[in-house]
């Protein structure tokens, strides 16, 4: 079902919600008369904070526009006639106000469908409970709300209480100036005759006496209610303190773990309007009961009355006080990160945002924003709060933002979008670690004030771990140490202490995070890939999972000692397959033509037991990033023999001058993929057509095929000008060579 019939089977304070997020910047009748055009556009395609990407954002205004003016023209009839003029105004209307920007209109729209998206899940969740996700979500975002529900009985029960106080406490204070008035003209009586004094003198002590008793009374009562007001005080900001736990140290630190792990090719971490709908909340109620602290200190000073209750005010204004510090501080966040690995002399961007700061109205004195970035040790001395002021280890050009605020969207955010580390100040490195091993920070820093300059906030935020390098070549290793960070880092450690060790099946799952992100497949690593990889990090043998749940790998395994017998680490070996993997290779990963994760034992093993002219691929383990063709044929020096053959492997380099499909097909003694498929079935469709016409001027465009220094054999009959009749190489790992065969023109 469309997500716009949907949302309007909404009902109560969701459908309010659906409601606000239309108004002038984004009319409803545009929603309702282009709901399947909406709908149908690719919006999330588009990098907000990629000004490459503003042409395509133009592409949507426009197309926006002819849609409504195509719409507007095919109104007929007399309620036709109104309804043409009005979608012809929006049409204006929209290309004035985001022809200079039309990133923005993507935002707003973006926004509109991801809050619709949200209250119709919603929706569906709460009516029918078992359908939601196994996670138990729903149920978390239920106990939020259903605490904010009793947050808002609570505040609007002390709200009533503070009106009542102030009430009964105007006319105690009447009431005492009153007893005063008495006193004066108790005090005038001197100057008339006796006879009248007494009489008079008689019936104003009377009412004084009972004036006074009663303001005796009324001051016990007014204690007394200063007195529940500020413990009913107490339980408020104690549910508030406990629900900013649940959304800041709970929701707030999942979502930054999940974004940690999207840099290792985890799931998106998800929008953050969720997020901010709770915090503006707890802003709003934090900051009323603040308000009512204030009013019950100034009834209070308006009418001393001596008791506990002074000393209770001057703890729940700390309280409180501290609360909205906490919120404040907790919630300026990276909501897009730096480059992990981070190259000097290159651009780069981020982003910041205050999730408070429409609420509590930040942006009307818009603050600054300075990004720099520190050391490691700089880092842990700001956490332990030591002075560190000005410090940093290097120079980040543009450097400093203004936050903006998106009234559509109501964000209040930072988009450093052309930053560029200029320098780089390393510090002496401890031991075997290297300069790829070296983590830093970018510290983005701001300062405001809220409610009239009541409140000033310095805040602060640490961008997850960079490396940064110099050369391309340091790009490798520098990944390496990230993916370890990112995968297994705790929460609320030491800058950035993460173990030396873990378990292998921890190191699996980071792993096959990486690859499947990188590869852009579904098809991760099978268990018989991660056995394959476990052989190759323990230099053992065995073929049994099992055996390999309980070991731990060391960083130094993982990325600093080479291989046995090699020159390269394990982490090179495996990040050499995912780039030739990402470049040449992703979609015969995704069809299951690659097995990849082989030695040549079991290559051999595999393919023996196949008819000649079998073949199968698998990665080199001498060389990174190669990948080879082991085929099983006649051994040509001995009659009735059969032997397994290995090409040299092929790199990028050489899927750059011809495809693999393209190869495989030169090559004619392949003949079936392993177990059983027939070649053409597999790579046919990827391969590059002939070229049989002469170009331009009547040259003929030479060709380049793939030729093996072999005489195999062969069961296919056919003859190709593709198979040469080579020398015997003594070794079954066969040499390759691209031979340029020229083809006449027909």
């Amino acid at each position: 079902m469309a997500l716009w019939i949907q949302a309007q089977q909404l009902q109560g304070d969701a459908l309010h919600q659906m409601q606000s997020l239309y108004g002038q910047h984004f009319p409803i009748e545009v929603r309702h008369y282009l709901s399947q055009w909406l709908e149908a556009q690719l919006w999330d395609a588009i990098d907000l904070e990629n000004q490459q990407d503003e042409f395509k954002a133009k592409r949507l205004l426009d197309g926006l526009i002819q849609e409504l003016q195509r719409k507007a023209e095919h109104q007929m009839g007399e309620d036709g006639f109104l309804l043409k003029i009005k979608l012809g105004h929006y049409a204006t209307q929209l290309k004035s106000s985001y022809d200079p920007c039309p990133l923005e209109l993507v935002r707003c729209v973006k926004h509109i469908l991801y809050t619709e998206q949200r209250l119709v899940q919603e929706a569906s969740n709460a009516s029918s409970p078992g359908s939601g996700p196994v996670d138990g979500t729903p149920q978390r975002y239920q106990q939020i709300n259903q605490t904010f529900e009793e947050l808002r009985v609570m505040t609007q029960d002390t709200e009533n209480d503070l009106r009542k106080l102030q009430h009964s406490q105007e006319y105690f204070i009447i009431q005492y100036q009153e007893s005063l008035r008495i006193q004066a003209q108790l005090s005038s009586l001197a100057s008339i005759p006796p006879a009248e004094r007494v009489q008079r003198e008689s019936g104003l002590q009377s009412r004084k006496s009972t004036l006074e008793a009663w303001l005796t009374r009324e001051a016990n009562t007014l204690q007394k209610y200063r007195q529940e007001l500020a413990e009913k005080h107490q339980r408020t900001l104690a549910l508030l303190r406990k629900q900013q736990t649940v959304i800041v140290d709970d929701e707030l630190i999942q979502w930054k773990r999940r974004q940690q792990l999207t840099g290792n090719g985890g799931p998106s971490e998800g929008g953050l309007d969720i997020l901010q709908a709770w915090c503006e909340k707890l802003a709003d109620m934090i900051w009323q009961n603040r308000q009512q602290i204030r009013r019950v200190e100034h009834l209070t000073q308006q009418l001393p009355i001596p008791g506990p209750t002074e000393e209770l005010l001057t703890d729940l204004n700390a309280t409180v006080t501290d609360i909205i510090s906490a919120l404040v501080t907790s919630t300026f966040i990276i909501e897009k990160q730096p480059p992990q690995v981070l190259k000097t002399q290159t651009k780069f961007s981020a982003t910041v945002r205050l999730l408070v700061g429409g609420k509590l109205n930040v942006h009307m004195n818009p603050p600054q924003v300075k990004a720099t970035i520190i050391s490691e040790q700089q880092a842990k001395a700001l956490l332990k709060n030591e002075n560190t002021r000005n410090d940093s280890s290097g120079e980040i050009l543009n450097n400093n933002c203004v936050m903006e605020y998106h009234q559509t969207t109501g964000t209040l955010s930072a988009h450093f979008r052309t930053m560029s580390l200029k320098r780089i100040k390393r510090s002496d490195r401890r031991g075997a670690e290297s300069v790829t091993e070296e983590k830093f920070t970018v510290l983005f820093e701001s300062q405001f004030s809220v409610g009239g300059n009541e409140l000033v906030f310095h805040v602060k935020t640490l961008s997850l771990p960079v490396v940064v390098i110099v050369h391309g070549s340091q790009d490798n290793n520098a990944t390496a140490t990230v993916l370890w960070d990112n995968a297994f880092s705790e929460t609320g450690r030491v800058p950035f202490v993460v173990p030396d060790k873990v378990l292998w099946p921890q190191l699996c799952e980071a792993l096959n995070m990486k690859y499947k992100s990188e590869v852009q497949s579904d098809r991760g690593l099978s268990e018989d890939n991660l056995v394959f990889l476990a052989q190759k990090a323990f230099s053992s043998s065995s073929n049994n999972t099992e055996d390999y749940c309980n070991m731990t790998i060391t960083w130094s395994q993982f990325n600093r000692e080479s291989l046995p017998g090699r020159n390269f680490t394990f982490w090179q070996w495996f990040d050499g397959v995912i780039e030739l993997m990402k470049k040449h290779l992703k979609s015969h990963w995704n069809d299951g033509a690659i097995l990849g994760f082989l030695n040549k034992q079991q290559a051999l093993d595999m393919l023996m037991s196949k008819p000649n002219g079998t073949f199968l691929l698998r990665f080199s383990d001498s060389e990174i990033g190669g990948i080879t063709i082991a085929w099983v044929a006649e051994n040509p020096n001995k009659a009735g023999e059969r032997m397994v053959w290995n090409l040299m492997p092929f790199t990028t380099k050489d899927f750059s001058i011809r495809s693999l499909a393209d190869r495989i097909s030169d090559l004619n003694h392949l003949l079936f993929l392993y177990p059983n498929q027939p070649k053409e079935e597999v790579f046919s469709r990827y391969c590059t057509p002939p070229n049989s016409k002469a170009v331009g001027d009547g040259y003929v465009k030479p060709e380049i095929k793939q030729v093996v220094k072999v005489e195999f054999s062969s069961p296919n009959p056919e003859p190709s000008p593709g198979n040469s009749f080579m020398e015997h190489a003594a070794s079954p790992t066969v040499n390759q060579h691209n031979n340029f065969t020229i083809y006449p023109s027909m």
